[in-house]
């Protein structure tokens, strides 16, 4: 069952969206070669706890296994769910980081891949392929428009470039809950799958795969990485449908 959401709950979520997008920005600007992932873990706390919110991810629970920190950090080929250690960052590498708060009841959820000091042109160019993904998947968000109309932008913009969109892991509403109804896939067929609503609120995220599209995961049970080794970018907003059209919650 899809929860829409009344114009109240709907500015909830952006004031839960926008402590996540300042938690972001400081960790952008933090992720330098030397820091230590579970570093940048800290400081995503310290600040969420500091904005009266509470980190969504950490214990995080599926199908038994708890996620143990509240950034996930995913480094090069790495695609989603890095868990932070004490691996340090280093000039040249790509860097995933996906965070969620809770606030009042609701949940905020957004991504973005930052580059370590100067990194290659291939590695840029994937980067923004990935976030123009996102955001020709955001247009689509109109009502009356369906998922498949979303999930063909992304797809195509990526695929365009030479580039994969990952099938193992997709988009989710949000809500109440972190994963909400339904998915949200970044691949598809125009005029498919199920018309969006006014009051709707989903968590768009493109994975892209420099190679092809297959994930493993490694031995900690969570940190999806490219099965080639290729590179990895991911980014995400958490958008609201409205009568106005998309409402962009994890953007300041």
């Amino acid at each position: 069952m899809i929860a829409l959401k009344s114009p109240r709950e709907i500015e909830i979520m952006r004031r839960a969206n926008v402590i996540v997008a300042e938690v972001l920005q400081e960790l952008k600007h933090r992720a330098v070669s030397g820091i230590t992932t579970l570093e940048l873990d800290a400081i995503a706390e310290e600040l969420t706890l500091k904005k009266k919110a509470i980190p969504a991810f950490k214990g995080y629970s599926v199908a038994g296994r708890i996620f143990p920190r509240c950034l996930c950090v995913s480094i090069n080929e790495e695609i989603v769910h890095g868990i932070p250690s004490a691996r340090e960052l280093r000039e040249g590498d790509i860097v995933g980081l996906d965070y969620g708060v809770i606030y009042e009841g609701f949940y905020g959820d957004s991504a973005i891949t930052v580059g370590v000091g100067q990194v290659s042109e291939e590695a840029k160019r994937l980067m923004e392929v990935t976030e123009l993904a996102l955001h020709k998947g955001i247009e689509q968000l109109h009502e009356g428009k369906r998922l498949g109309d979303l999930g063909a932008v992304v797809q195509q913009t990526a695929e365009n470039a030479g580039y994969s969109v990952v099938r193992a892991f997709v988009g989710h509403g949000i809500g109440k809950k972190l994963h909400e109804e339904p998915p949200v896939p970044n691949y598809g067929e125009p005029d498919r799958g199920l018309r969006l609503k006014e009051g709707m609120v989903l968590a768009i995220e493109p994975m892209v795969n420099a190679g092809g599209y297959e994930v493993e995961i490694k031995d900690d049970g969570w940190t999806a990485v490219t099965k080639d080794g290729s590179l990895a970018a991911h980014f995400e907003h958490s958008v609201a449908v409205t009568k106005n059209g998309p409402y962009i919650l994890s953007q300041l």
